[in-house]
């Protein structure tokens, strides 16, 4: 063997065992670094198929509380459209949910052997802690009465609620009602959940006006008694001639606002009455009892022909507090439904409320968001962020982020059939949030 040839060999053989001894053990693993391609890019944002529009830069980075609507089940979702949390219930809601300051959740839900049934019945509304488990709850679900929609929890602890109220047709009919058969006007109730009693309610059969008959109670001119409520505005033949959708309650006039969808109106309601105050036209901080204070969305409701008319079908009153920019407006969700055309529109409220025949009562517009895509005929609402974007629910579709310029930064799809009934925003220093542990 030549002296070249026995050193090549010596060099195979040497590097052989490197070889070996470097593909032993720990050191076999090949450990990813930072310039490793399998390892995540922290600069880049991983999408969800959900999230059609995201723009990093200019959406307020909180999470959105979709109740999914008569279903059984909600969930919280980030802007990259990540389920942080879901909410699994025994019943189907019925319809409102929502996630208290101290991390409990209050909700609406269907009694299953309800005998009142138009859209959006409930009958039980509950409190229950993280977990689901139940620590109050108080049904009212009958022949006369039913829970529907919306739920609050109001700041003194107590529980307010909506609620379809039957009168028989031979004592609405004694009362100047046109519709034929029963009817179900509205009524609000608050419970207090230590003691489950009735501490207030107001019913809007007590402040009912009509034109049709003089022989009959309650006759006048409509378009001369705007605080009162024209009970043959709309004949349904099921007798849900209101079809209330949603409230919410202004602590700082404590009044309630709510949405009647059938009449494409806001109603104002002092809270400030007693009960007995309530059912009359005397009383309370405003002096007007029950009867209306104010009322917007629709003057031809109460035969006003001044005054623009703004709503077609709407949903949840949306009063902005807490801080948000536009702070004491109102945001509306006009669902269009005889146009085909949704639209948002903030309001702002008067300082003092006054509703005057033959006058334009309407408050002032303050902004608006329409989209040739955006169109839910039901359901929905709208709430504004804390950087001044407004979050939409579209109903039949998912969400929106909008800017006060109208640009859109985020849009999450829910696909077919998503059927939102609406949608609530937390930051992630929300009590709410950090009190659940997430």
């Amino acid at each position: 063997m030549t002296m070249k040839l026995q050193a090549t060999l010596q060099y195979v053989l040497l590097a052989s065992l490197l070889f070996m001894a470097s593909c032993s053990g720990d050191d076999a693993i090949i450990t990813p670094t930072a310039s490793n391609p399998t390892t995540p890019d922290p600069d880049v944002v991983v999408l969800a198929d959900e999230v059609e529009i995201y723009d990093a830069d200019k959406i307020d980075n909180s999470l959105t509380l979709a109740v999914v609507n008569g279903n059984d089940s909600a969930f919280l979702v980030d802007k990259t459209g990540e389920k942080v949390h879901e909410f699994n219930f025994p019943n189907r809601l019925g319809n409102d949910f929502e996630i208290l300051p101290d991390g409990r959740l209050l909700g609406i839900f269907k009694d299953e052997s309800a005998t009142i049934t138009f859209g959006g019945f409930g009958g039980i509304v509950r409190i229950m802690d993280f977990e689901g488990n139940i620590e109050w709850e108080y049904t009212l679900s009958d022949n006369n009465f039913v829970l529907h929609h919306d739920v609050e929890m109001l700041p003194n602890g107590n529980v307010l609620l909506l609620v379809w109220e039957r009168i028989d047709e031979v004592i609405a009919e004694a009362q100047g009602s046109t519709s034929p058969g029963d009817i179900y006007p509205e009524k609000l109730m608050e419970i207090n959940p230590t003691t489950n009693t009735v501490v207030w309610e107001w019913r809007s059969f007590d402040h009912i006006i009509q034109d049709n008959d003089p022989a009959y109670p309650n006759y006048g001119i409509v378009s001369q008694n705007p605080h009162l409520i024209h009970v043959n505005y709309t004949l349904q033949a099921n007798g849900d001639i209101m079809h209330a959708n949603g409230f919410d309650y202004d602590e700082a006039k404590d009044v309630i606002y709510l949405s009647v969808n059938f009449y494409g109106e806001v109603w104002v309601i002092d809270h400030s009455t007693t009960t007995a105050e309530a059912a009359s036209n005397s009383g309370g901080n405003y002096g007007k009892g029950g009867d209306l204070l104010y009322r917007f969305g629709n003057p031809l409701a109460y035969g006003n022909t001044f005054g623009e008319v703004r709503s077609d079908s709407n949903h949840y009153p949306n009063l902005l507090k807490n801080g948000v920019p536009g702070e004491g407006n109102i945001l509306l969700y006009m669902n269009g439904k005889t146009t085909g055309a949704s639209k948002i529109l903030e309001l702002e409220m008067p300082q003092n409320f006054s509703l005057t025949p033959d006058t334009d009562n309407e408050p002032n517009l303050v902004w608006s968001y329409a989209h040739p895509d955006l169109f839910s005929s039901k359901i929905s609402g709208a709430v504004r962020l804390k950087n001044g974007n407004t979050l939409i629910c579209e109903g039949d579709f998912g969400f929106w982020e909008v800017t006060p310029d109208q640009e859109i930064v985020w849009r999450y799809n829910g696909g077919d059939g998503a059927g939102f009934w609406r949608c609530y925003n937390y930051n992630s220093d929300d009590p709410a949030i950090s009190n659940l542990g997430l």
